[in-house]
């Protein structure tokens, strides 16, 4: 496991717990050698996550469009920083330079983006994982709605057990390091 996609908000959110996990997880995957591939912002959690990985040594991939690069919202300490096009492009580039997505506390971006990523994973595009990290609750609603559309068979069972979902930083990378091997290895 080399580089892991972070989404999560270009805000820091209204609860304390959302920054100080963000943090968290960017200074777990520094020390165990993990790339961050996120957004490429400076605000909220995109930027704590960086900062994180950056004050412990480790390396942080950009991928920003260039339409946000022209409002100053860059991160300009980034390991590397690719400027897109389009958030398309963005998806794109993250797609393949990662291993595998983590979905932190977020907005529609983080939204889209993990639907986009999940619904590649459903149609064959790509085989990597997906995870949430569930601080301190926030992803229950949507997980509950996600149960529903199983329950209603909108959604395989199957395909919604492949979702890792924790709420502790050492157990997702550890599930996450499981699944990219077992997909590396099939």
């Amino acid at each position: 496991m080399k580089a892991l996609t972070v989404f999560c908000g270009s805000g820091p959110g209204k609860e304390k717990i959302y920054s100080e996990r963000a943090a968290q997880l960017g200074k777990a995957m520094a020390d165990r050698g993990i790339a961050l591939v996120y957004g490429g912002g400076r605000l909220g959690l995109m930027g704590i996550i960086a900062d994180a990985v950056l004050a412990y040594g480790g390396e942080v991939y950009g991928v920003i469009p260039e339409r946000l690069v022209r409002a100053e919202r860059a991160h300009r300490d980034c390991t590397k920083l690719y400027v897109v096009e389009s958030m398309t492009s963005r998806k794109n580039l993250m797609a393949q330079i990662s291993d595998g997505f983590i979905s932190m506390p977020g907005g529609l971006g983080t939204l889209d983006e993990m639907f986009e990523m999940l619904t590649w994973q459903q149609l064959g595009i790509m085989n990597k994982p997906s995870a949430i990290l569930n601080v301190a609750g926030y992803w229950d609603p949507l997980l509950r709605m996600i149960e529903t559309a199983v329950d209603k068979e909108f959604i395989r069972e199957d395909r919604y057990a492949k979702l890792i979902v924790e709420t502790e930083i050492d157990a997702l990378l550890l599930r996450m390091k499981e699944e990219i091997e077992l997909l590396q290895n099939s």
